[in-house]
């Protein structure tokens, strides 16, 4: 499979603050990023993967989620999620708790 075109990459405040405080923490989220453009879905259940590999083809919604790594000490949140919508215009980096 190709890569995902992403056209425009954003990200939620609560995001692009966390990068700003939180050293080391830029470079997960932009390492998810290319594992997400690479149907890298991370932290998903068999199901939801499939599902993802399924909305590739479709060119649906797709959804990563990664576990932010215990040494960032982001401390109340444990994931980011990446999602990529269906027609490929849009891929947003955030929370759970910024949905």
């Amino acid at each position: 499979m190709d890569q995902i075109r992403i056209k425009e990459l954003v990200a939620t405040s609560a995001i692009e603050q966390e990068m700003r405080e939180t050293y080391g923490f830029r470079e997960f989220c932009m390492h998810c990023v290319l594992r997400h453009r690479n149907h890298d879905w991370g932290d998903l259940c068999d199901e939801d993967w499939k599902q993802n590999d399924w909305a590739v083809e479709h060119e649906e919604r797709l959804l990563s989620t990664y576990d932010i790594p215990k040494a960032l000490c982001i401390g109340y949140e444990s994931k980011i999620w990446i999602i990529t919508e269906a027609d490929r215009s849009v891929t947003t980096i955030l929370f759970p708790s910024d949905y």
